[in-house]
């Protein structure tokens, strides 16, 4: 159990310090517009650590002028709180912030077991309440069992491109040479130090990834599993990372490692929940299909090279699919919308993503970060062209460097978009 006077000073330092938070200067996130204030559903905030998640929730409710009541459960000094000791949380934030309060925000909630006894008996109470998480389990688990039907998801992850280019206030609409040489360079960085916000401003980049890499497999994966292995644990993401953008070979690992099969697919099931990895399946009818040959992207491409030996792969294709993919997921997610690669058969080319609404294809995409050669455009544009006919959609998209145009093939219409335009949608 932790002692009253400890939760009190903790929330009271908290208090202080969201009391002098400034949100004049904090980047506008597409995310906002999905936490929904007015409703009785828990509005819960999840993604991997540091991307954003407390600015988002702290940014809503300030600028919609909401008083609410804050703990932040990510402290050292709260570590050992039990599921006895949230109703002296709750105490305690009375005690700060009044019994008048209707809105309370909990961050990093899934530190304490048994928190969601406790916001089911805050929904009852007419409380709205606002929890962040960094565990996918928080909804697939805990979350799903206990609060069905009573919460709101919205999933956060680090910058976008649009989002990256707002913070170091690139313009990204204007035509003139230095603008758009300003975007490609923005561009150019991103692809190589990725989207997550308090990297942008350090020299360091590299101690800041390991660190958090570090704390993900710790905090979020080998204390909530009780792992043993923590090195093949770290060994299995790192490979990940470097191969981002290709089909996970389980047995392979394995061997490699000298672990079984079993522990290697829960480890990286570990590695998804805590959304250092995310995970794309293929596009088939057959559900046996469907549960094999999963392709890993990691959440953002700025862990990829900034990291000791890591070894990362230098091509600018993969890592441009990777931040397509990441880009697809905070979109298609709002309209429930699934995402799908698609290769038939060992021989068939293959077709990036494919976007469904339920079993139907509504748009293929093909990412190529170079298709100023005649083979690589014929190469990509006959996987699209092909692809359309098998799963019977007409909107293909090829997404890469070269300057927005559509062209005609085969009686198709392929819609080339510029990766710089395609990112910078406002939807």
């Amino acid at each position: 159990m932790v002692e009253e006077k400890i939760i009190l000073q903790v929330l009271t330092e908290q208090r202080d310090e969201k009391n002098a938070f400034d949100t004049a200067s904090w980047v506008a996130r597409r995310e906002e517009s999905l936490i929904e204030l007015d409703s009785p559903l828990a509005q819960i905030v999840i993604g991997v650590r540091r991307s954003g998640k407390s600015t988002l929730c702290h940014k809503v409710l300030i600028e919609n002028r909401i008083n609410y009541g804050y703990a932040n459960l990510d402290d050292d000094r709260l570590a050992s709180m039990k599921t006895e000791d949230l109703n002296t949380l709750l105490s305690c934030i009375y005690q700060i912030y009044g019994t008048d309060i209707k809105y309370l925000f909990l961050d990093e909630i899934q530190n304490v077991d048994g928190w969601h006894l406790f916001v089911n008996r805050l929904l009852r109470n007419n409380m709205r309440v606002i929890v962040t998480g960094s565990n996918a389990k928080l909804l697939s688990g805990e979350l799903a069992t206990h609060l069905t039907g009573r919460y709101n998801e919205i999933r956060l992850f680090p910058f976008s491109f649009l989002e990256y280019c707002r913070f170091h206030h690139i313009n990204t609409t204007s035509i003139t040479t230095k603008a758009l040489a300003d975007r490609q360079q923005a561009f150019m960085d991103y692809i190589n130090n990725g989207g997550f916000p308090e990297i942008q401003s350090l020299h360091n980049k590299r101690g800041y990834v390991q660190s958090l890499i570090e704390a993900i497999l710790i905090k979020d994966i080998q204390y909530r599993y009780q792992v043993r292995s923590t090195d093949a644990l770290r060994k299995i993401a790192h490979h990940l990372i470097s191969n981002s953008c290709h089909i996970i070979n389980y047995g392979e690992l394995a061997s490699l490692l000298g672990i079984s099969d079993k522990t290697v697919k829960k480890y990286v099931e570990y590695l998804q929940q805590a959304f250092l990895m995310q995970l794309l399946i293929k596009h088939s009818f057959k559900s046996k299909q469907r549960i094999h040959n999963e392709k890993a992207y990691c959440v953002d491409v700025g862990l990829q090279n900034n990291r000791d030996n890591s070894m990362a792969a230098e091509n600018l294709g993969w890592r441009l699919e990777n931040i397509v993919f990441i880009e697809l997921m905070r979109r298609c997610a709002p309209q429930f919308l699934d995402i799908y690669y698609y290769k038939p058969s060992s021989r068939a080319k293959e077709v990036d993503f494919v976007i469904c609404n339920q079993d139907k294809a509504i748009e293929l995409i093909q990412v190529a970060f170079d298709i100023s050669s005649p083979k690589a455009f014929q190469r990509e544009t006959s996987s699209l062209i092909k692809a359309s006919g098998e799963l019977r959609c007409d909107k293909l998209t090829l997404i890469s460097l070269s300057e927005t145009s559509d062209v005609d093939i085969d009686g198709k219409r392929i819609h080339i978009r510029s990766a710089l335009d395609w990112l910078l949608e406002q939807s």
